[in-house]
């Protein structure tokens, strides 16, 4: 397989993040309905932190269990810990910045654009794993993880769209378009990449930067929606998405990638 075939990979498992899109344009929705979809974004997010740092603590714990060099356990500690703060750091920071700029809280629009951004880190990484499998010659792993990414962008294009749904300004499809390009297209960009470099190093330091910045997402949706004190419903979308992401992610386990 060729490079231009390999980044042609990463461009089909990203380009599924449109299909959650339309959802930010729905509108005449009901408080209930517009905090159900807010829950069901929090639990894919939720899922999405579970599967990132799952996969980066991956090669530290082989590391642990084979007892590798102690500077090797080190050095990969010390990144997913660094990662994993810069996610969360990064973003609060980035968040202040725009509340100062405004002098007021956030908007849905400014809300759905930081989650592009903590889910495009995820997705860089996982473009990464298409590059290196594909690069590697172990192509029917390449072709099963973009079926499973493929199938997680478009839960995550709703997970980023769902705090626009049913606000009194729609967003234009040029700025969905955007939100989508920050979500998806670091995929394209991962597998360029891992297509010429391997290393557990800038996986375990891209995917836990992913993870540190939904933590932080999380926690901002989670207190905007704890002010309608509808734990139910949060509750019961929060299950859905769990269920949703954990559905998609079955695709991969079921094939043995």
């Amino acid at each position: 397989m060729n490079y231009v075939q390999i980044v042609m990979l990463g461009l089909i498992a990203g380009v599924t993040i449109l299909l959650g899109m339309p959802v930010g344009r729905l509108r005449n929705l009901g408080p209930s309905v517009r905090l159900l979809l807010s829950a069901i974004s929090v639990g894919v997010l939720l899922f999405l932190v579970w599967d990132v740092l799952t996969h980066a603590w991956e090669p530290i714990d082989a590391a642990l269990a084979d007892v590798q060099g102690a500077s090797t356990i080190a050095l990969d500690g010390a990144v997913f810990v660094v990662g994993l703060g810069g996610g969360l750091v990064g973003l609060a920071v980035a968040e202040r910045r725009l509340r100062a700029a405004r002098g007021a809280d956030l908007e849905p629009r400014h809300l759905a654009t930081l989650i592009a951004a903590g889910i495009g880190v995820h997705n860089f990484a996982e473009g990464l794993a298409i590059g290196q499998s594909a690069a590697s010659g172990a192509l029917d792993l390449a072709v099963v993880l973009v079926v499973g990414f493929a199938l997680h962008n478009a839960t995550e294009g709703f997970g980023i769209v769902a705090p626009l749904a049913g606000e009194s300004e729609r967003p234009t499809w040029p700025f969905l378009l955007v939100l989508a390009l920050i979500g998806g297209g670091p995929t394209v960009v991962g597998a360029a990449l891992g297509a010429i470099v391997v290393s557990d190093l800038l996986s375990i330091m891209f995917l836990t930067l992913a993870g540190g910045s939904i933590i932080y997402v999380i926690v901002q949706l989670v207190g905007s929606m704890s002010k309608a004190r509808r734990p139910e419903l949060i509750a019961a979308g929060g299950f859905v998405g769990l269920v949703a992401g954990f559905a998609t992610d079955a695709v991969l386990t079921a094939a043995g990638a």
